[in-house]
């Protein structure tokens, strides 16, 4: 069932995706599905979750820990903005499935490296990961004005406003919030 909505997901079908499609694909009955899955966002969630476990993981060594983070989080925006299945679920409720648990609590090691104490850790965590999903939802929402020609000298105040959502803009965001982070444990020390 959930490889099933992996490929309507995957084929950007997930807000057509039914139950009863995916009963029909299968070639069960929908009321079979349901002794499995409530609805339609319990089968979001699973698929959300076996997709996240194959992107997430950073490619640097974890040794530096802010080019870590900073992978991390723009592998986790890049995800939400080309996935719009994943930035719903992101956006409909905490996600707290075993992908989503491990990246965090992977991410919690690393940022550990900073030298904060536990409460700084998790605070940056926070703030990193709101940065990256509020940003996802804002750079995803944004992508039609991505190079449009623009008539009315008022249009160019919306593209520049409009660039403020790009991987370039975001990762800058990071950086800051990275920056403030080891600013603010070297400062305690």
């Amino acid at each position: 069932m959930v490889q099933a909505a992996v490929r309507t997901v995957r084929a950007g079908g997930y807000e057509q995706m039914t139950i009863r499609s995916l009963a029909a694909e299968l070639g069960v009955a929908p009321m079979s599905l349901y002794r499995h899955v409530r609805d339609k966002d319990d089968i979001l969630d699973a698929v959300v979750d076996r997709l996240l476990v194959q992107v997430w993981r950073p490619r640097v060594s974890a040794e530096d820990w802010r080019s870590w983070v900073a992978e991390a989080a723009d592998r986790l925006r890049d995800f939400l903005v080309t996935q719009p299945a994943a930035l719903h679920v992101y956006l409909r409720h905490p996600v707290v499935s075993p992908a989503a648990l491990a990246r965090y609590e992977e991410m919690l090691r690393v940022l550990r490296q900073s030298g904060a104490d536990e409460r700084g850790v998790r605070s940056a965590y926070a703030a990193i990961h709101t940065h990256t999903i509020g940003f996802a939802a804002l750079e995803a929402s944004r992508a039609r004005w991505a190079g449009a020609e623009l008539a009315e000298p008022a249009d160019a105040i919306t593209a520049e406003l409009a660039a403020f959502a790009t991987p370039r803009q975001f990762a800058e965001g990071v950086r800051y919030l990275l920056e403030g982070i080891q600013g603010r444990t070297e400062a305690k020390r």
